[in-house]
């Protein structure tokens, strides 16, 4: 069997297993699933919504003795936010950390973060019952069509200090499992931590800390 014989016979094979070149697009022809989550204005409605706890995230990221950052996380959020997307200004958003609930890769560095002071003094970080951290916005100054400064108070380790937040609208939509609408963020805030006592390690831990959030919140 010469080469151009063999190349008809195997194309002739493929076709009678396949049912022809025309067969083949309908392996392909189902519709890619539509993203329950858009970044669409329209969809988000007014009232109040709560934090969805299980999908919300604190990173704090920290340089250490300026060789790389060493970063953890806060979870088990809770909050509300109470808006109208026609006046996104007048939006007024309540968030709850339960510090004790850091999670780092390091145990001796978890057990050092909620560490008692010795003989009395003040712990180098949040303590043995450092309770909650509290945001509470005061004013919020929308900076594009999706985005916007939220100004705070929070109230960390018996201290309140403002911080500020840029936040951008992600996405809003029906969660499919709950069939909730939600509507998520994400935010970007610097703090200095010796506003709130953390002194330890300053300056060789930077007594900046970078926060990153990612914030899911569904109607209530």
């Amino acid at each position: 069997m010469n080469r151009l014989t063999f190349l008809a016979a195997a194309a002739a094979t493929v076709t009678a297993v396949t049912g022809g070149i025309a067969a083949a697009p309908a392996i392909f022809a189902q519709e890619a699933p539509q993203m329950p989550g858009i970044q669409d204005a329209s969809r988000v409605t007014a009232g109040t919504y709560a934090l969805d706890a299980g999908h919300t995230l604190v990173k704090w990221n920290v340089s250490h003795f300026g060789f790389n950052d060493y970063f953890g996380l806060f979870g088990n959020i809770t909050g509300t936010i109470t808006m109208d997307p026609a006046n996104i200004e007048a939006a007024t958003f309540e968030i709850m950390i339960p510090v004790a609930e850091v999670t780092v890769a390091s145990d001796g560095l978890k057990n050092h973060l909620l560490r008692g002071g010795k003989d009395g003094a003040e712990p180098d970080f949040f303590g043995p019952e450092p309770g909650m951290a509290k945001f509470t916005s005061t004013s919020v100054t929308k900076t594009g069509a999706t985005s916007a400064n939220v100004l705070g108070d929070l109230t960390l380790n018996g201290k309140t200090g403002p911080v500020m937040m840029a936040v951008d609208f992600v996405g809003a939509g029906a969660n499919p499992m709950n069939k909730k609408e939600t509507v998520g963020f994400h935010a970007r805030a610097m703090m200095d931590r010796t506003q709130w006592g953390i002194n330890y390690g300053v300056p060789m831990v930077s007594k900046d800390v970078e926060l990153t959030i990612s914030a899911a919140f569904e109607k209530q």
